[in-house]
């Protein structure tokens, strides 16, 4: 049987092989999806090992994204964008590839929410990893405009700056009053039941608030989003989903569907909460 994982420290809290499984179940692909704590600095001794043992691919989540990108022999343009890589596979010629689905899981998940990305303009908070991942797909799904804000400029000018001039960069207190369909937190203040300092007057056109962090209930984020206007809002356990459903499609040559994993997990983590 084929060997799958999700590498991660901590990974405890993962998921991933929960999602998997019923992948697996639904398009009935026999594969068996574990969960592997590899210590901080030996991440690649983790993988060569997993795949001595036959393993295929794997996810890869915090803190390994950067160290994956650095062993893979092999980058998508997707991973190339994030500059980090979340899955990993063998190629027909043995080869260690790299891809990052992060960014296309959320363009699916926010199309499942109904919103329409041609020609529209979205407001990300935070400049860190996991929106320089997302930023790529955006572009290629049509948005026409993408802001990144921070609390620290320069961290957001230096994705801007691998990007055409439709990504910007602002400081929370600087941002352009414009009509931004979509505002994303990428933060992680949600963490800590805070929310980013945005200021509510950007809401006013907001037809989707987006949370990256996803919990059992909504976040303080999208708590007051909703407060000040925003029509819909939605947290990332779709994103999730997505990226993972896209991970699979990468191993099996199979498209899983994601409303019915994505009801199932909603309500796991309602009961665990």
């Amino acid at each position: 049987m084929d060997r799958y994982a999700v590498f991660g420290n901590p990974i405890g809290h993962s998921w991933s092989p929960f999602i998997h499984a019923q992948f697996a179940l639904a398009l009935q692909e026999p594969l068996q999806y574990e969960a592997i704590l590899a210590p901080v600095n030996k991440f690649a001794d983790s993988w060569r090992e997993f795949v001595t043992q036959g393993g295929k691919g794997a996810n890869v989540t915090v803190p390994f994204k950067q160290q994956a990108y650095q062993l893979a022999e092999h980058l998508t343009e997707r991973a190339k964008q994030a500059q980090a890589v979340n899955t990993l596979y063998i190629d027909s010629k043995g080869k260690v590839c790299g891809d990052n689905t992060d960014g296309i899981g959320l363009v699916m998940d926010l199309q499942r929410l109904g919103q329409s990305l041609a020609n529209s303009r979205i407001l990300i908070v935070g400049a860190g990893g996991a929106t320089r991942g997302v930023i790529g797909p955006l572009l290629q799904a049509g948005v026409r405009q993408i802001v990144i804000a921070n609390r620290t400029l320069n961290k957001a000018q230096a994705i801007a700056a691998s990007f055409s001039s439709q990504v910007q960069a602002t400081d929370l207190q600087q941002i352009p009053e414009i009509s931004y369909n979509i505002i994303i937190n990428a933060t992680s203040a949600g963490l800590t039941g805070e929310r980013p300092k945005l200021e509510a007057k950007h809401m006013r056109y907001c037809q989707l608030a987006y949370d990256m962090l996803y919990a059992g209930k909504p976040t303080a984020f999208l708590a007051w989003a909703k407060q000040h206007g925003a029509e819909q809002q939605a947290d990332g356990l779709g994103m999730l989903v997505a990226q993972a459903a896209e991970s699979f499609y990468i191993w099996r040559g199979k498209r899983p569907e994601i409303t019915p994993v994505l009801s199932l997990l909603a309500k796991q983590l309602t009961t665990t909460k």
